[in-house]
């Protein structure tokens, strides 16, 4: 990335803006912008999270909002209520509370001398969230928006549910955010009451795994804040941004496609990161990208944004499977118009003999009925923290499953868009689930995921009403797989895999169940094959990245253990995120994430999810830790869930909290 210190207009800083509530809340903000703003003002762009400003977010901070002020525009960066330097309490995810503030934020900085009057909201996963929904109530002042990886639908494309499903990401977010939301203010910026502050936060913290658990089907919860209900009332203009290696991929075309205010997409080979500095390679000129997007909306200048593709894609090149890649080869695809003309489907059926085939028949009742262990090989739902995260050789998880695999290619397959399956199957219980995955399997044998998908059962027909599965009775379903841009390669194969569990990433059905397949069919959506990239991106550029020193380094690490005694199989992850200094003010923070996921392959019920995060803050003779943990496991009948926050004031505890929850299981 080039760094770039020499901008049109002197930046001035200001740490700890007060923005004071209707009623009386203060949010303390962040905000950059030109020195000369109060003579010739300029528009706001707005980033309101609640990851800390202070320490959470101020390495993407610090190389993003510089950067914008110095090309003419007030960068406010905004804790949450309940969360870093602000006043309240936080009490869910995209609360109406939350999403007021932020209109609340918007009208003030539009009637400031040093503003245009013209605002945009932008963010990555929950300040995209929060863009969409804050767009969606129309803030007079709010014309532009660009939300990255981030979903239109907090039911079905979230980190809870998929495909009806719960992901065992909602307690390892959940955890997250207990330790997130658990760490105290900066008494440099607010003074004395920092203790109280923090100890208020501490005794109200919400237990959001239980939270988010207490609604497992598409329900008025979930539908609030769900811009798909009615994208007609966005009215600003929206660029949605995503990556192939995020979970968040699905949302850009359906955001493309159903907001009528001026819309386009963008999605690179990328993780959950800003492309400007995300992995896989390559990044791009994002920041250059985004003044186009802000100088059309909030300045009124001719920069040609209109007359972008509908939807600009890097579609991936087959390379080996790993479970991380610095860079990922492949091109930039335009598309005029979205959907597509140019993208057609090719229909491929399931065959009696495991092969891919061009003409429907029978699979004479083929059994499918995998191990609870399934899914080892599949990586974190939403990739991140840039340790081993990515689907790896897919190998282990296609022995286990029921495999259909086509001859050869002859010449090269674009994939670009959704693959959608379509089975008729039976399940022997009530309850049940299908995972497919579809790969490219190279000439060596090893098999690299390109997309999958996972349906309850019970919810075929519909997330909100869901009804039980008719044993031994055969029905009709159709699943629709993960938006991709890739091209598989002259001479590889494609397999589709489908199997009965896809473990960890999602929670088992409460027994083990046996499928019977009678018959398949996969559409490929499919792009005239092309090599050379049909539009190009500036050199990623930045300010001046944030100063730190180093005090322990980050590692991260992914491992899979087998007890040979019990059989039993664990996934234990541990990000270490290291510990750094800030050089300017001093605070030092650092945090360290433990995971633990565990099954018996022959057991459903055995199934057991274990968390713990430690986080520090310190400074001089002040230091702070917080101890937060999270548990899960099941019955055939009930979720039992519980978590515990320690506070630490050097060695001494604070403070000590625990939770305890049992919830019914409804159709999962």
């Amino acid at each position: 990335m080039k760094t770039i210190t020499d901008f049109p207009r002197t930046v001035l800083e200001f740490p700890d803006m007060g923005i004071v509530m209707p009623d009386g809340c203060r949010l303390s903000a962040r905000v950059w912008m030109p020195d000369d703003a109060d003579q010739e003002p300029v528009p706001v762009i707005l980033e309101h999270l609640p990851y800390r400003k202070r320490d959470g977010t101020t390495a993407r901070d610090a190389l993003t909002h510089p950067y914008f002020a110095g090309h003419g525009y007030a960068c406010i960066r905004v804790d949450m209520r309940g969360n870093g330097d602000s006043e309240g309490l936080m009490d869910d995810e995209y609360s109406e509370q939350e999403l007021q503030d932020a209109v609340n934020v918007i009208a003030w900085a539009a009637s400031q001398p040093w503003c245009n009057g013209n605002v945009g909201m932008m963010g990555i996963s929950w300040g995209g969230f929060n863009s969409l929904q804050v767009a969606a109530k129309q803030p007079e002042a709010l014309k532009a928006i660009i939300t990255l990886c981030s979903t239109d639908d907090r039911y079905a494309d979230d980190i809870h549910y998929k495909g009806g499903l719960l992901l065992n990401e909602n307690l390892g977010w959940g955890s997250t955010m207990l330790s997130y939301s658990s760490r105290a203010p900066d008494p440099a910026l607010v003074g004395d009451k920092w203790r109280d502050m923090w100890l208020a936060r501490l005794e109200n913290e919400p237990f959001l795994p239980a939270d988010w658990l207490r609604h497992q089907r598409r329900d008025a919860y979930w539908k609030r804040g769900s811009v798909c209900e009615d994208f007609s009332k966005i009215k600003a203009a929206t660029l949605a941004v995503g990556g192939w290696g995020d979970a968040y991929k699905n949302a850009v075309a359906r955001i493309v496609e159903g907001v009528q205010a001026p819309a386009k997409g963008l999605i690179g080979p990328w993780i959950h990161k800003y492309p400007h500095f995300a992995v896989p390679k390559p990044a791009i000129g994002f920041l250059q990208e985004a003044l186009r997007w802000w100088d059309r909306w909030l300045k009124g200048i001719d920069t040609g944004v209109e007359n972008d593709p509908a939807m600009r894609l890097y579609v991936m090149d087959s390379v080996p499977p790993r479970d991380w890649y610095e860079e990922r080869p492949g091109h930039w695809i335009a598309e005029k118009n979205w959907p597509s003309k140019t993208i057609a489907p090719k229909r491929l059926h399931l065959a009696a003999d495991n092969s891919l085939t061009d003409t429907a028949e029978i699979l004479s009742s083929i059994k499918v009925a995998t191990p609870q262990d399934c899914g080892m090989a599949g990586g974190e739902y939403c990739a991140i923290w840039l340790g081993p995260e990515l689907p790896g050789d897919q190998r282990e998880d296609d022995e286990k499953s029921v495999c259909f695999d086509g001859p050869p290619l002859e010449a090269s397959l674009d994939i670009v868009g959704a693959p959608v399956i379509r089975l008729r199957l039976a399940a022997d219980h009530e309850r049940a689930m299908v995972a497919v995955r579809l790969c490219d399997v190279q000439p060596d044998g090893s098999s690299t995921r390109i997309t999958y998908g996972v349906l309850n059962l019970t919810h075929r027909d519909s997330h909100e009403f869901p009804k039980a599965m008719p044993p031994g009775e055969a029905v009709e379903i159709t699943l629709k797989l993960d938006d991709i841009a890739y091209s598989v390669a002259r001479g590889h194969r494609l397999r589709v895999a489908v199997s009965s569990t896809y473990w960890p990433l999602v929670w088992p059905s409460p027994r083990p169940v046996t499928l019977t397949l009678e018959q398949g069919a996969i559409d490929l959506p499919v792009r005239p094959s092309g090599s050379g990239d049909e539009v190009t991106f500036a050199e990623p550029e930045g300010a001046t990245p944030w100063q730190v020193e180093t005090l322990r380094k980050s590692a991260n690490s992914r491992k899979v253990e087998r007890d040979p005694a019990t059989g039993k199989v664990s996934l234990v992850i541990v990000d270490d995120f290291g510990e750094i200094r800030d050089k300017d003010h001093g605070l030092v923070n650092g945090g360290v994430a433990r995971e633990w996921w565990n099954i018996d392959p022959a057991d459903p019920l055995s199934a057991f999810g274990k968390t713990h995060w430690t986080s520090t803050l310190s400074r001089n003779e002040w230091s702070l830790r917080t101890e937060t943990f999270t548990k899960m496991h099941s019955d055939a009948k009930n979720f039992y869930l519980s978590g515990r926050i320690e506070a630490y004031e050097g060695n001494v505890l604070v403070f000590e909290r625990d939770f305890k929850e049992e919830i019914p299981r409804d159709h999962i």
